[in-house]
């Protein structure tokens, strides 16, 4: 009746889930509790028998709407479940009620306290540890749980059943949900923190991460470790931290507050010791830095010092309270650092060509450098004199892959070429990780250039 009234709302998800968790409720629910019955107080099994019924049915959907599976869904919604009747009742007077603000007002506020109520068991479970298993995007996720959805109900629903045909059932659909475990289990392990770092060499000191177009880089020394910005996205940057086998943070270097280099404080959140951010635009950038949970804040000015493990390392700009420079990416931070363990590294942050003139004007830079971090992801707003200076061995280029600006230009590549500058780049290669060795440095890349 309602699709003959508004065809379109066929195309809404949220439409979708109500009449695929109802349908499951109508037809799933009954044959789960029978099932789990037989290991379970009846009670119990009952209660368990609608969100597991609902989740099984559900699942395939909100895998299109984010490629992920919720692994506490069941507790979660089993919890919540008894304030949705109330909300959803009072909730609807309220509205009915709307002629009458006073009334309608007071429903909605008798309606807000099963609404809170659901809405913190939401955010308490999602916020656990482990509390979304990654899954397969798109259509084939969707199909692919679908099957899976379907074993778990058979291995339920048709236990204690001795026909034929219900064994036969119950081995497929156990053989295939082991060998989704088994395959699970093992992508986890090889992408978690224990494993991550099997995967990447041992004694890197620089790791520049693909977090797409923006910056986010790694420093290790001595058991310290730095991290330089933070990406555009949380996820990418954590999934990196987590390869890496980081966990904590003693220094982190916020270049300056375009979001493609401080978008993802939730990777670091009461991670970081020390924050050494760069000139603030104003109130607005507050978020980064607030978001990154209890840490040391440092203003960072130029010539200031500082010890990262066996390392030193120096803001070599921006100039304090510049007028000249703007906050944003002429002010970023550029940080030279070196040590027995660390190659020589200068990273330039977005700096643009008059900016690094300037800079270079101050003779604080004096190469050459083993590393240098190109600036602005490789725009064409370069100063070749500058990289004449730097002179690196290795020129690191954070780029995201099909960016709209270009990046990098051929204008730097062929100034990196001519200096004998070995290019990485996190668009084509992925990780990127160098490492000292006796006669220089040696560049592991997670994908052949």
């Amino acid at each position: 009746v309602l699709l003959i009234g508004d065809p379109w709302l066929a195309t809404s998800y949220g439409f979708a889930l109500s009449v695929v968790a109802t349908g499951s409720l109508l037809l799933l629910a009954r044959p789960i509790a029978r099932g789990l019955s037989r290991w379970l107080p009846l009670p119990l099994a009952a209660a368990l028998s609608v969100p597991l019924a609902a989740q099984l049915a559900c699942g395939p959907v909100l895998v299109l709407l984010a490629p992920e599976v919720p692994l506490y869904g069941v507790v979660a919604n089993l919890l919540a479940g008894p304030a949705a009747p109330i909300v959803t009742i009072v909730g609807l007077a309220a509205c009915l009620a709307a002629p009458i603000p006073v009334l309608a007002d007071g429903l909605a506020a008798i309606a807000w306290i099963p609404s809170a109520w659901i809405a913190a068991t939401a955010q308490t479970f999602a916020a656990m540890p482990g509390g979304q298993l990654a899954w397969v995007p798109g259509l084939g996720g969707a199909l692919l749980l679908a099957l899976l959805g379907a074993a778990a109900g058979v291995m339920i629903a048709r236990a204690g059943r001795d026909g034929v045909v219900d064994r036969h059932l119950r081995a497929a659909a156990a053989t295939l949900l082991a060998v989704a475990a088994g395959v699970s289990t093992g992508t986890s392990a090889l992408s978690g923190v224990v494993a991550g770092p099997l995967t990447v060499p041992r004694d890197w000191a620089i790791a520049a991460c693909e977090v797409g177009q923006g910056d986010g880089l790694v420093l290790r020394s001595g058991g310290a470790v730095a991290v330089v910005d933070m990406g555009p996205d949380p996820e990418p940057l954590a999934a990196c931290l987590s390869r890496l086998g980081i966990d904590r943070v003693d220094l982190l270097v916020l270049s300056h507050f375009d979001i493609d280099h401080v978008g993802g404080p939730a990777a670091l959140r009461d991670r970081v010791t020390t924050v050494l951010p760069g000139p603030l635009g104003g109130p607005e950038d507050e978020w980064a830095l607030d978001g990154l949970g209890a840490a040391q804040r440092v203003q960072a000015t130029v010539g200031m010092t500082g010890v990262l493990g066996e390392s030193r390392w120096t803001v070599l700009w921006p100039r304090a309270e510049s007028r000249a420079f703007e906050p944003g990416n002429d002010s970023s931070v550029v940080i030279e650092i070196e040590g027995p363990d660390l190659p020589r590294t200068i990273l330039l942050g977005d700096l643009g060509t008059s900016a690094q003139a300037a800079m270079l004007g101050t003779a604080r830079i004096a190469g050459p450098y083993q590393v240098v971090k190109v600036a602005h992801h490789g725009s064409a707003d370069q100063l070749a004199a500058l990289y004449e200076e730097v002179d690196a061995s290795v020129g690191l280029i954070t780029v995201g892959a099909d960016n709209d600006y270009g990046h990098p230009r051929d204008e730097i590549l062929n100034t990196l070429t001519a200096l004998g500058t070995v290019v990485g780049r996190t668009d084509r290669e992925g990780l990127i990780l160098v490492s000292p060795t006796p006669d220089g440095v040696s560049v592991w890349r997670e994908r052949p250039p």
